[in-house]
Parts: C-alpha cells; sequence; structure tokens
C-alpha cells in the first residue's frame, strides 16, 4: 500500500503540501494541486486520518469515557455519538473508569490527541470539571449540570422525572410507595431520590427510611430489592425503581413468588429502555432521552471543533412518563 511518504517523493513536495492537497486546503497552486493528485492516482494512495491530520493538527478523533462499557444505558449513549461523528468522517475513542479512575480516563483521552472529550463522570468534583472545560480542550458533560459550565453540559432533570412518576403512581391511588434508589455515590441517583421525597412531602405522605432500598442500578440490586420488601413487615402497593434494570428484575421476583402484575403489585422504572417495552407485563417507566444526549453531544463538538453546521443544540431535557401496563390504578 503506498504512502504519503511515497506520494510526497513522486510529486516532488513536501509532506504538509500533501496533507494540504488532502484536505482541500486553498494555500495550494493549482499546478502544485493537479502533480499531487496526480502521484495519488499512479498509486492508487488512499489517504488516511494521519495524512489528514498534519495540515489540520487535528486527529479527527472525539475522546468518549463512560462509567461503564455494558448495559443499555451507556451502549445507546456511545452508539448516538459514534453515528453522529461518522457522518462527518470523525472517530471515537471509548473508555470506561470506574469513580476512583475518572481522572486517570480523562488524562488517559487527552493523551490519544484526541480534539474534544465527550464524558459522563460521577465522582469528580463540580470545581474540578470547571477547571478542565476553562482549558484549551474542548469539554462536553453527558448527564450531568453545572451552572457555571452550563453550556458544556448535556442533561435531564433527573429530580422532574422521579417526582413524575411518584406523582403518577399517587394519582392512580398508591400511598404505599417503596423506592428501590441507585447508588448513594451517583448524581442522578441522588437527584431522582430526592424527586422522590418531595413528591411524597407534596401529597402528605411520611418519608420513611425503611420504605428505601439503596440499590446498585444492576438487575442483582432490583433483586436483593424485592427480597428486602417481600420479607418485611413495610405494606406497599407499588414498588418504584430508579432505573428500568432493577424494575425488571423486580418484576422477575415477584412473578417467581407466585405474584400476579399488576393486579398484585405494580412496578415503574425510569430510563425507558429497549427491552422495557418488551417485559411482562410491559414496564411503565420514565423516558430518559439518552441516547438523544449523546446525539446532541456529538452535535456540539462537531459545531464547536470542526465548525460544521449540525443544526439545533439542545443542551437541557424534561423527562416524561411513558405509561404502559405494569402499574394499576387502585382508586375507589
Amino acid at each position: 500500500m503506498a504512502t504519503i511518504y511515497e506520494v510526497s517523493k513522486l510529486a516532488g513536495v513536501s509532506l504538509a503540501t500533501v496533507s494540504r492537497v488532502i484536505n482541500h486546503s486553498s494555500a495550494v497552486k493549482q499546478k502544485t494541486r493537479e502533480k499531487v493528485e496526480k502521484a495519488m492516482l499512479d498509486l492508487n494512495y488512499k489517504p488516511n486520518s494521519v495524512a489528514k491530520s498534519l495540515a489540520s493538527s487535528r486527529s479527527d478523533c472525539v475522546g468518549v469515557l463512560v462509567s461503564e462499557l455494558q448495559g443499555f444505558f451507556f451502549t445507546n449513549m456511545m452508539a448516538a455519538i459514534e453515528i453522529e461523528c461518522r457522518k462527518y468522517d470523525k472517530h471515537i475513542i471509548a473508555t470506561a473508569s470506574d469513580q476512583t479512575h475518572e481522572k486517570d480516563g480523562i488524562q488517559f483521552l487527552i493523551s490519544r490527541n484526541c480534539d474534544a472529550l465527550i464524558i459522563q463522570v460521577e465522582a469528580l468534583s463540580d470545581e474540578y470539571l470547571i477547571e478542565l472545560c476553562s482549558g484549551d480542550l474542548p469539554i462536553v458533560i453527558v448527564n450531568r449540570y453545572i451552572e457555571e459550565i452550563a453550556d458544556n453540559c448535556i442533561d435531564v432533570d433527573n429530580e422532574q422525572g422521579q417526582y413524575l412518576a411518584t406523582q403518577y403512581l399517587i394519582d392512580k391511588g398508591h400511598r404505599e410507595i417503596v423506592y428501590v434508589s441507585g447508588p448513594a455515590n451517583k448524581n442522578d441517583a441522588m437527584m431522582r431520590l430526592k424527586g422522590y421525597k418531595q413528591a411524597l412531602s407534596d401529597n402528605d405522605i411520611k418519608i420513611e427510611q425503611d420504605r428505601i432500598f439503596e440499590g446498585d442500578y444492576l438487575q442483582e440490586g432490583g433483586a436483593k430489592a424485592f427480597e428486602y420488601f417481600y420479607h418485611s413487615d413495610i405494606p406497599y402497593t407499588a414498588i418504584l425503581c430508579a432505573n428500568d434494570e432493577m424494575a425488571t428484575a423486580v418484576m422477575a421476583s415477584a412473578r417467581e413468588k407466585g405474584l400476579n402484575l399488576p393486579d398484585d403489585l405494580s412496578i415503574l422504572g425510569f430510563d425507558d429502555v429497549v427491552f422495557s417495552r418488551y417485559t411482562y407485563p410491559k414496564l411503565t417507566t420514565i423516558e430518559h432521552p439518552i441516547r438523544k444526549m449523546g446525539e446532541m453531544a456529538a452535535r456540539s463538538v462537531l459545531k464547536r471543533v470542526y465548525k460544521k453546521n449540525v443544526g439545533e443544540l439542545i443542551n437541557h431535557f424534561s423527562p416524561s412518563i411513558i405509561e404502559r401496563d405494569s402499574v394499576k390504578s387502585i382508586l375507589g
């Protein structure tokens, strides 16, 4: 396979000149451009990303950092980012870091010469992220809102989402609602728990700590939560879960105990991941537009870094209830 060096030698020009031709720079005389293009044709040369970046000082790569590389939530986000970037011949470099290694993940992506970073982080402080965004490298933060750098954030109102979910159950007649939260150290989990408590308070329903089980956002956590409530003396007619993955485990565990859903127990999730519409019964949930948020994060980079016309950018999303079959009205 021919290289850019061979093209340079055959055309009798510098590597930078070949790169300018590849990048369609106007700073090349027509006669020189024709020499380079003829050399490329004679050698059957196909430009690669390295050659394209020589003149532009761009790698055409966007770094993406997430908490994990498994699960529907993060794969949906990354897929959306990748699809948007590919439309403009940009690529992503993805890595995952748990909460103790988020800074390492960011430094790794910076070392890869990424043109911008799209990050979803939990443990890093607002102060650190504000400082990070003050540098020369463009940063987009997904699923988190920081007022001082609001233009860098793509977020959804998690508190409002869980408030809507709790109020929906209350409007269906449920007042004995137990809650399976996400991990207490995750920002979105904290905001969802806050929404649950606020809705109870606004409806004069006592907030009781033993009605809250801290889950892990995984099916295992949902199964453990159901066992906890099932073997307790706590009365409940509905189980509200902080995400769909735990909600589906609650549903499976309840059926294993012989409960008829939703007649014996109402269950409600959060995220509206793809499998939530294929459960039995189909899961009522809160829409979390993570795929759309991924698209917006990618478009933000494409517009800011690569000067592409990508249309309207949305930084803040409002959640909505997706009503299906897993909640029963017990009014009257």
